[in-house]
């Protein structure tokens, strides 16, 4: 990095919004379903029978990747739909995946753009 032309507003403007993130990736019931997430658009139910997180404690953590803006949702009757909604999650996934899921089955590949 050249001193000369070197912005730190930028920096810190960008090192707080992957701090961020991060923080939002960092609890492991947020991370399993993201990963499970970056596999497709899951219902509320799906999600809770895949992953084996109760009610109290999904709709919390589903609530926490909502107000990050990570996950987006669809309502379809009384069903609604979650999405990995951040191009920059599936990034950081994608790197998680290669680095502690590659060699396993049980892990999904990771999709390079968020579902639609």
């Amino acid at each position: 990095m050249d001193g000369d032309n070197f912005d730190m507003d930028g920096m810190r403007a960008a090192a707080q919004r992957a701090s961020a993130l991060l923080r939002a990736m960092a609890n492991p019931d947020r991370l399993l379903l993201l990963c499970q997430l970056s596999q497709g658009e899951r219902s509320v139910g799906a999600l809770e029978q895949l992953l084996g997180i109760q009610q109290p404690t999904l709709s919390q953590q589903l609530g926490v990747l909502r107000e990050e803006a990570l996950v987006a949702t669809r309502r379809d009757g009384k069903q609604v739909f979650y999405r990995v909604a951040s191009v920059q999650a599936l990034a950081v996934l994608q790197v998680l995946y290669s680095q502690f899921c590659a060699e396993r089955t049980a892990c999904g590949d990771i999709q390079s753009s968020p579902s639609q």
